[in-house]
């Protein structure tokens, strides 16, 4: 039978797997990845219901700006970080 004490050891290990697989996903590959997917879909079909003449070339623009601001905001936290924790 477990005591009190590891019953609250078991709920705050649970709690830290979630969210270290939570902290995964939010910066995995296959997140904005499905992501810029996702929206590139989106957008076609906005576009081709607007009649846009070329939606699938204008609709790369939006997923392209979304991986390349995904790739400059760590730099941009590591410099908040360092700047923070100096």
């Amino acid at each position: 039978m477990k005591t009190t004490l590891e019953k609250r050891l078991d709920v705050i290990e649970k709690r830290n797997r979630r969210v270290e697989t939570d902290k995964a996903w939010e910066t995995s590959l296959t997140r904005r990845l499905s992501i810029a997917v996702l929206t590139s879909g989106v957008v076609v079909c906005y576009l081709w219901i607007i009649g846009n003449d070329r939606p699938f070339i204008n609709a790369i623009v939006p997923p392209t700006g979304f991986l390349l601001s995904t790739l400059v905001m760590r730099r941009i936290r590591r410099l908040w970080q360092h700047r923070l924790y100096k």
